[in-house]
């Protein structure tokens, strides 16, 4: 494949910026500037930790406030990349809306979508002001001299950003813009203006049924979220100011800085040739092995996926350049699809995928135990679709030769991904050594995986890693914003006693630990389907851990059956994400890539289910570690 072809893939996954000629020079520069800031957000988060740890090395003495920094750093992330995602019209939602319908009712839609979007962002802004003046009295300092609420500005700064910006894409017509403005101004009135009775629920009930309707019609998701969060608050009595302080604690939480760095590092080896690098390096080894080519992509995408926790960047990254290998493999394109397809979501139990981090992070359990506890069932997954892609490679019309090796070649696709291979080292070599907390070895791996590329291989140009790092915040940045919301409702539904009482209610309807086990693979598998894995980590974990402890479930399994579960809800017919992403990348109908992955979906199925119920396959190694320590 050239080389070429695999960059305008990655240019696919990063979504290079746009060109703006028609857009007024002085928008251009405030963008620059905009992507330019979050480039340095993110640099920040990098470069702090790497120093702290020169400094406790050579000094044994820490950076002042070096914690504190990177944590407002990721602060600045989170609002800063969602602003830039709401300037580009890439927040994510859960559908694509219908403002195609024809007048009057697309426009309807639309000032429904786009008013309750706003109100919600303006209440979510309100929120953070307050909670900002709160901070201010209290007259805390990040470090040399800065505030703590200076950083507290972006919530405010930010979610007025993807107000003002969900009124701008509403289309041309000013007038609905007007209208749109006019929604979400009465609402916040209404919200601000008056206080709802003592055990008198309607206006919150109705607010929260429109802003999920809101969703239904292409609203962002964080809307949904953050619109529960605040509507629920005001209609309980209690100050919003919870749902800002509820996102400031997220976003700042110690551990949190490490999914930007991992991001950041999966985002350098996507622009780079490592995909090419790879493939090459995996296709040598395999050499003529019938299994070859089902190893060379589930191994290639494992990889991808591990490094950037997310399936669709990997179908993205790799489909020009697996699609093609597998043809001449002698799969038919649909085969060849469907098995990309298949195989995108398997790195989410690999190490260091983001999804591992913050289930560890949420269910408070620790990350190396995640990590080894996703091993097994890892393997596992791959494992099962090597042998059923294996199984149904067609063959050759001539006769078999026998299994050759190339060693020449193996050596040299060897030495040319020689740096790539040590990834894997850097990143898990320091967290499980104590010698780097798990912010400090993502911070490490960001910057090994910048060195290279820049300077080893020289397949990233200084002059684009603006660009690069702009995306990245942008990912990050949309997530965060997700998480940080839901993070709000998580805690009113814990202040509600909501997990108490789901609790008492399933384990006096549900008697049989196997029952229990069985209706959660159904409801992972729907939720999989409807929300993606960040969401329902922050949102469905904290529900599901006091549940898995009264079933005497292992925390580490629950999560990775959790994880499992999900990653094959993207895989779910007829509406898991992946297949959406492949529909788009190949230009495939949706029946057809539908059908081409279905074998893979109830192949995984049944691993899923031998996963939920054999709970050794994940817990075996995390004892070991365990043992070791004691």
């Amino acid at each position: 494949m050239p080389a070429a072809d695999e960059k305008g893939a990655a240019e696919v996954v990063l979504g290079a910026a746009e060109a703006e000629p028609d857009k007024p020079k002085i928008w251009r520069i405030l963008h620059g500037g905009e992507d330019a800031l979050l480039a340095l957000a993110l640099a920040g988060i990098l470069i702090v930790p790497l120093w702290e740890m020169v400094l406790r090395t050579f000094f044994e003495s820490g950076l002042v406030g070096g914690n504190a920094m990177t944590q407002h750093f990721t602060l600045l992330v989170s609002m800063l990349g969602g602003a830039v995602a709401a300037r580009e019209a890439r927040l994510l939602t859960l559908s694509q809306g219908f403002a195609k319908l024809p007048a009057p009712w697309g426009w309807l839609c639309e000032i429904w979508r786009v008013g309750l979007a706003v109100s919600v962002s303006v209440l979510l802004a309100w929120a953070g002001w307050k909670f900002m003046l709160f901070e201010k009295e209290g007259g805390k300092i990040i470090a040399y001299g800065v505030p703590v609420w200076v950083a507290q500005l972006a919530l405010v700064i930010g979610f007025g950003l993807v107000a003002l910006r969900l009124v701008r894409h509403i289309g041309r017509e000013w007038w609905l813009r007007l209208v749109a403005a006019a929604v979400a101004g009465a609402i916040v009135w209404y919200v601000l203006r008056f206080a709802v009775e003592p055990e008198t629920w309607t206006p919150a009930i109705v607010l929260l049924v429109a802003v999920g309707i809101s969703a239904v019609l292409g609203a962002p998701i964080f809307t949904l979220l953050g619109g529960a969060a605040v509507f629920l608050f005001w209609g309980s009595w209690n100050p919003l100011e919870s749902v800002a302080l509820s996102h400031y604690s997220l976003s700042t939480n110690p551990t949190i800085p490490a999914l930007p760095l991992f991001t950041l590092a999966g985002y350098f080896l996507a622009e780079g040739g490592t995909s090419r690098r790879m493939v090459r390096l995996l296709k040598a080894l395999t050499g003529d092995l019938k299994a070859g080519p089902a190893i060379v992509t589930v191994l290639a995408c494992a990889f991808f996926t591990s490094l950037t926790g997310a399936s669709g960047v990997t179908i993205l990254a790799l489909g020009g350049l697996i699609v093609p290998f597998l043809t001449e493999a002698r799969y038919s394109e649909k085969a060849s699809i469907g098995m990309l397809t298949g195989a995108g979501s398997i790195g989410m139990l690999f190490a260091p995928c983001l999804p591992l981090i913050l289930y560890a992070i949420v269910a408070q359990v620790e990350i190396q135990a995640m990590f080894l506890g996703g091993v097994g069932p890892g393997l596992a997954l791959a494992g099962a679709v090597i042998a059923w892609a294996t199984w149904t490679r067609p063959a050759a019309e001539r006769t078999e030769t026998k299994w050759s090796f190339d060693g020449p070649e193996a050596w040299a696709a060897f030495w040319d991904a020689k740096w790539e291979l040590l990834i894997p080292v850097v990143s898990l070599g320091g967290i499980f050594s104590g010698l780097a907390t798990p912010v400090e070895a993502a911070a490490l791996t960001a910057l090994y995986a910048l060195i290279i590329e820049t300077a080893a291989y020289r397949d990233l140009s200084i002059k684009k890693l603006v660009g690069v790092m702009r995306e990245c915040g942008l990912l990050i940045g949309g997530v965060l914003l997700i998480l940080g919301v839901a993070q709000g409702l998580t805690n009113y539904l814990v202040d509600a006693q909501i997990p108490s009482l789901l609790v008492d209610f399933v384990t006096t309807h549900v008697s049989s630990k196997f029952v229990f086990l069985a209706c959660l693979i159904v409801i992972l598998l729907l939720l999989g389907c409807m929300m993606d894995v960040f969401s329902a980590i922050i949102i469905v974990v904290p529900l599901l851990v006091p549940l898995g402890i009264a079933y005497g479930i292992d925390p580490i399994h629950l999560g990775v059956l959790f994880l499992a579960n999900l990653g094959l809800g993207f895989l779910t017919p007829p509406v898991g994400m992946n297949l959406f992403i492949s529909s788009y990348r190949f230009n495939k109908p949706m029946t057809e890539v539908l059908k081409s992955s279905l074998p893979y979906f109830g192949l995984q199925f049944v691993v899923v289910v031998i996963i939920t119920y054999w709970p050794a396959l994940t817990t075996t190694l995390p004892s070991l570690l365990n043992g070791v320590r004691s």
